[in-house]
């Protein structure tokens, strides 16, 4: 009678009971978080195997020039070099550590440039590559660690971040020192300026705001940190009253100037990316003052409304190279090799172009782009092989190849008419 009863009893819970992850018999069950069903699968390996729309002619014939020295919004654009690629002249120093990730841009000025050595030391050059003054403000111990330096102008004063802390503001004609500060951590971005102040963003994914005149701290704004150091730098633009950050786990953060209180802020990246942050990689950010444009390495190419911070689209390209815009076109070159012409507007890819087409694969697989810039109608790429390759943009083919060292460059750089390598030891300067 016993056994009858416990049976009828089990079949009756079997067939009221709904044996599904929605049932509460499933107390401890674990929930499966790291495939949600309602978000977007944001680390697509996806790659572009194939060119696109090939016969596709652009007509650049009234594209506008951007000649500006300084461009808080990164938006350097098409710029005025036609040269031959002629080597004209070489500005050296001691050799640098590290070539490979030299993310460092020489300030440019009328009448030369200024660039750093292995130990920290400043030099100004004239424009005949003569040294006009050379400075460094490094004890013997800060010497051996190798400091990475940034630049901003203001005035006559030249301000500099470093990668191990320091911040400080020299006399452009001098060279001689006004003030010097350190900061808690080692800086990771470059400089950006805005009325009195400046703005550097530093390894522990933290925005500083320091006053121009002294270089005492205006405020900081922390952000979600991560368990590995970055290798690549932090971006920032500004537009208007607000200073726009990336940091080393995707998040893109909008910061009013004045108060440094958060206006919005966009995650790119599930909280994943932490514990992988060395490998993550974000192009700089970019800006035509009404969207941002930037890309990762993971097969994200973003555009954002700069006010509210919501996404227009994303396109699956795989690059952290700085994208330049021009008109409704976006240009940009994947960690592939690939060429991308894209509609500003919507996103299209319209042209798809292999750079490393003659490239033999054994070879291709070891090479890398490092960084591009176009001037009038050619995109000059530089690459992890020491070569730089020159594209007829009309046409998006390649129509030269110059090498510039035996390795690793800088991405190239236009000013004045001239074209600008950086390589272990000097600076090449093209006509």
């Amino acid at each position: 009678m016993n056994r009858l009863l416990i049976l009828i009893i089990s079949l009756f819970f079997l067939n009221n009971c709904s044996l599904n992850e929605n049932s509460s018999i499933w107390q401890n069950k674990e929930v499966d978080t790291k495939n949600p069903k309602n978000i977007k699968k944001v680390f697509s390996e996806k790659k572009v195997v194939t060119q696109f729309n090939q016969e596709l002619k652009l007509d650049l014939s009234k594209i506008k020039i951007n000649n500006k020295i300084v461009d808080n919004r990164n938006n350097y654009g098409i710029q005025d070099y036609s040269g031959s690629i002629e080597k004209v002249g070489i500005y050296k120093f001691s050799k640098l550590d590290d070539v490979n990730h030299l993310n460092f841009k020489p300030l440019f000025l009328n009448d030369g440039l200024i660039f750093f050595d292995k130990k920290g030391s400043i030099i100004r050059y004239d424009n005949n590559q003569k040294v006009l003054w050379k400075k460094n403000y490094y004890s013997k111990s800060e010497k051996k660690l190798k400091p990475k330096l940034n630049f901003a102008l203001v005035d006559q004063n030249l301000l500099i971040t470093d990668s191990i802390s320091k911040y400080y503001s020299i006399n452009i004609n001098s060279g001689e020192l006004i003030w010097s500060k350190n900061n808690i951590y080692p800086f990771n971005s470059e400089i950006k300026r805005s009325k009195n102040k400046i703005f550097a963003v530093d390894y522990k994914n933290t925005l500083r705001c320091y006053n121009i005149n002294d270089g005492s701290e205006c405020w900081n704004l922390p952000t979600e940190d991560s368990f590995t150091i970055s290798s690549s730098n932090f971006s920032l633009i500004i537009l208007g009253e607000l200073i726009i950050f990336t940091n080393s786990i995707g998040d893109v953060t909008a910061v009013d100037i004045d108060s440094g209180l958060i206006t919005w802020q966009l995650p790119t990246q599930s909280s994943s990316i932490i514990n992988e942050t060395y490998n993550f990689k974000v192009s700089k950010l970019v800006s035509d003052n009404k969207s941002i444009y930037f890309s990762n390495n993971k097969n994200e190419f973003y555009s954002v409304d700069v006010r509210t911070g919501i996404t227009n689209w994303i396109n699956e390209i795989n690059s952290n190279l700085t994208p330049i815009t021009s008109g409704n076109l976006i240009f940009t070159i994947s960690n592939e090799g690939y060429l991308y012409v894209v509609e500003k507007n919507n996103g299209n890819i319209i042209r798809i172009s292999d750079l490393y087409l003659n490239y033999k694969i054994k070879k291709r697989k070891n090479v890398k782009p490092i960084g591009f810039a176009i001037g009038d109608t050619k995109l000059y790429l530089t690459n992890t092989d020491g070569k730089m390759i020159v594209v007829d943009l009309n046409l998006g083919k390649v129509i030269g190849v110059e090498k510039v060292a035996g390795n690793f460059t800088s991405r190239p750089f236009i000013f004045n008419q001239s074209l600008f390598v950086i390589r272990n030891g000097s600076i090449i300067q093209y006509n």
